[in-house]
Parts: structure tokens; C-alpha cells; sequence
């Protein structure tokens, strides 16, 4: 349908709401309780340079990784207001070991996974952060949830998406029919429908990947760089090479403007560096549902099996047919290789 005007996150999912068959409104619940734990994590990513939530907060995540102060803050605010919708019964986040069971709600429907900030190193040089969610239902919310509740393959998402921290503060999520993006209004504090009906364009002409490692990554990868860079007008390479640091942020530029993302398997982390159950997952449905393709390098991301909360693996995702030329690549090297 068309909009015309200004049209509130809230208004939008209530009229969408007959398309995810969520009659009892416990989506619509989630949603705002989403919405208002990234309002506070805005207000404290605004004010950030002069308040003391800079730095490190001198403790390690689960990943190995040194958290800093807002990794903590953010955290802490995800889980509380997701905890008070009453509608989730488990909540895992990247920075937590384990899940978390929220008190009272054992029969409760659904299950949020959750990067309370994702890109934090780039929190102390004022680039963009954001938050990556996603929503599965419980396989039988009758008895009580558990750790393999959450172990669900990315394909299982009804929801997903995440809030990008920037020059503006904006919202893109899918429910599965279409992906859909809303900016903050400042002067109202509400997220307005800005970009309706995202679709990622087919090709691109921008790569991101940490060209640091490169000596590191497989040949195929290695001969998809090399590909990029060479001069050819048909197909409008080279290509720009764009990388921040903060997979939300090369990723919101790739959706809108098309592009490819790699974080290919390397000698220190032979299963990639990206989370599947934060990550990979939420923004493979969301590019997936845009017109675009994720991959791992041997299966479609939504299609891999989870094993534990924290597993990684390799992705490859962004415009279909860039992608699809990484995986000719990689499928040219092993006929070599056999």
C-alpha cells in the first residue's frame, strides 16, 4: 500500500500486522520494547564524548573481546526493557555467556537474539554503531525453555534487524515480507518511515573486506580481490573498496547502494570472525529478503545448523550477483584443488 505523510514505526507495524499472523500484538510488544532500549542507547551514544562511557570497562566478553563501557550500558538496557515486554521467555546476547531465562515468563512465545553494539571499537572515534536483533518463536512454549530452544536455524526467523547509530538514527527490520527502514525524528523521538520497500540493487561496485588479512584468506578469496581490482569497463570495475569496521554500518551501505560483504575464514579464525546467532542470521534475512544473498562459502547462511550460542562462521553477503561471482570463485578453486 502506499504511504503518503508521515507514518510512525507504531503505526506502520500495526498496519502490517495481519501480514506475520501476530494476533495477540506480542510482536507489536517486542518491537516497542526494541525501539525504547535504542532510544536510551542513542541518548547515550550522543552524549557520549561528555559523559564518562568511553573506554574500556576493563572486562572480557565471552568472545575473548576487551568490552568497553557501552558495550555494558547497552547490554544492560536490551535485556531489562526486553525482560519488562512480557512477552519473551529467553534473551541471548553476544556479550553473555548464557542464556538468559527472564523470570515469570517461562510460557512465552519468543526468543530474541541480540548484539547490543555492534562495532564498538569505533565507539571512541565517533563512527557508526548500531544494534542487531532477531526474533524465533519457541519450538513448544507449553514446557519449560531451554538452551535448544535457541539453537534454530536462521531460516526459522520471523523477525529481524537492527538500529544503525549515525549522522541520523535509523531502524531496518523484516518480518519476512519485504524490509523496511525508519529514521528518528529528534524533534518527536519517534522512528518514521523513510525508507519503504528496500531492495538491494543486483550489482555493485563496492567490496568490503579487512584487506589486512588477505595474505591469510583462501586463494579463491585471494582471486576475487585480485578480480575487483582489475581495470574493466563492461563491467565497471575496479571496484571501491569501502571498510569500516562495524558490520552494520558497510552493511546499510551495501543494502542501500549495493555492494558485497566478506569475512572470509583465516589462519587465526579458520571459521570467520562473525557471530551466526547475532549476526549472520538477522542481517542474511534481512539481505536475503531485499533481493540480495548470503552465504557462508559452502551453504546459504539461513540453512546452517547452530551448534552453540557463540558460533562463528564465514560470510559472504550483499548483491546477488556479487555474491554469487565469489562463490564461482570458490567453486573454480576447489575443481583446481581436487
Amino acid at each position: 500500500m502506499p504511504y503518503n505523510g508521515l507514518i510512525t514505526l507504531e503505526q506502520f507495524i500495526v498496519d502490517q500486522q495481519s501480514l506475520y499472523k501476530d494476533a495477540g500484538g506480542s510482536l507489536s510488544k517486542i518491537f516497542r520494547s526494541l525501539e525504547l532500549a535504542a532510544k536510551m542507547v542513542n541518548r547515550d551514544v550522543r552524549k557520549a564524548g561528555l559523559v564518562d562511557i568511553l573506554g574500556n570497562q576493563g572486562s572480557i566478553n565471552v568472545q575473548g573481546e576487551e568490552q568497553k563501557k557501552l558495550d555494558v550500558i547497552a547490554n544492560d538496557i536490551f535485556l531489562q526493557t526486553l525482560s519488562r515486554s512480557g512477552e519473551v521467555s529467553v534473551i541471548i546476547s553476544e556479550e553473555n555467556d548464557d542464556p538468559y531465562f527472564v523470570p515469570g515468563c517461562e510460557n512465552e512465545k519468543y526468543i530474541v537474539a541480540i548484539d547490543p553494539l555492534d562495532g564498538s571499537s569505533n565507539i571512541d572515534v565517533n563512527a557508526s554503531i548500531g544494534t542487531i536483533f532477531s526474533i524465533y518463536r519457541r519450538p513448544n512454549a507449553q514446557k519449560d525453555p531451554t538452551l535448544e530452544d535457541c539453537l534454530q536455524k536462521g531460516k526459522h526467523q520471523v523477525a529481524a534487524g537492527y538500529f544503525i547509530y549515525g549522522s541520523s538514527t535509523m531502524l531496518v527490520y523484516t518480518t519476512g515480507v519485504g524490509v523496511n527502514g525508519f529514521t528518528l525524528d529528534d524533534n518527536i523521538q519517534e522512528f518514521c518511515l523513510s525508507h519503504p520497500n528496500i531492495e538491494i540493487p543486483e550489482e555493485g561496485k563496492v567490496y568490503s573486506v579487512n584487506e589486512g588479512n588477505s595474505d591469510t584468506f583462501p586463494v579463491a578469496y585471494q582471486r576475487y580481490l585480485a578480480y575487483c581490482k582489475e581495470k574493466d569497463k563492461a563491467s565497471h570495475r575496479p571496484y571501491s573498496a569501502r571498510y569500516i569496521g562495524s558490520l552494520i554500518a558497510d552493511f546499510h551501505r551495501n543494502l542501500l547502494k549495493g555492494g558485497v560483504f566478506l569475512y572470509p575464514p583465516t589462519q587465526s579464525a579458520p571459521n570467520g570472525k562473525l557471530r551466526l546467532m547475532y549476526e549472520c542470521n538477522p542481517m542474511a534475512f534481512l539481505v536475503e529478503q531485499a533481493g540480495g544473498s548470503a552465504h557462508s562459502g559452502s551453504e546459504r547462511i539461513l540453512q546452517v545448523a547452530p551448534t552453540e550460542l557463540h558460533q562463528r562462521v564465514p560470510v559472504i553477503m550483499g548483491s546477488k550477483n556479487m555474491v554469487n561471482k565469489v562463490l564461482e570463485f570458490i567453486a573454480e578453486t576447489s575443481l583446481q584443488d581436487a
